[in-house]
């Protein structure tokens, strides 16, 4: 079973830093993708960075500049530093991991883990 366990979150003050860490653990041969969504209180679930095995990053143009994804692909952890935060970053951040494959399946799969709560407030 793979399992995803954020850390890092907080109460932050605007213009305030933080840095969101994953770790995946489980019996994993390698994961294709990892990243970070986010859900603002009553509002969708939406992708803010996500990093690919080989390095290659996207951002969600809201972040872009202010946010930087980074990963161990050894380690199995992404990690997410976050400057500048303002009062619209506030949400629960989960991590995601695409394309996961096991010594125990074929199928690759995809996993959340259960988010940390980021609050930008003075």
């Amino acid at each position: 079973q793979v399992q995803l366990v954020e850390s890092g979150g907080g109460l932050v003050q605007p213009g305030g830093s933080l840095t969101l860490s994953c770790a995946a653990s489980g019996d994993i041969f390698g994961i294709y993708a990892m990243g970070w969504y986010r859900q603002p209180p009553g509002k969708q679930r939406d992708m803010v960075a996500r990093i690919t095995e080989d390095g290659s990053a996207d951002y969600a143009n809201s972040v872009k500049g202010r946010f930087t994804v980074s990963r161990d692909n050894f380690a199995d952890t992404v990690h997410l530093q976050i400057t500048n935060l303002k009062p619209e970053d506030t949400a629960v951040y989960y991590c995601h991991a695409e394309g996961v494959r096991t010594s125990y399946s074929t199928t690759l799969k995809n996993y959340w883990g259960q988010g940390t709560q980021v609050t930008v407030s003075s």
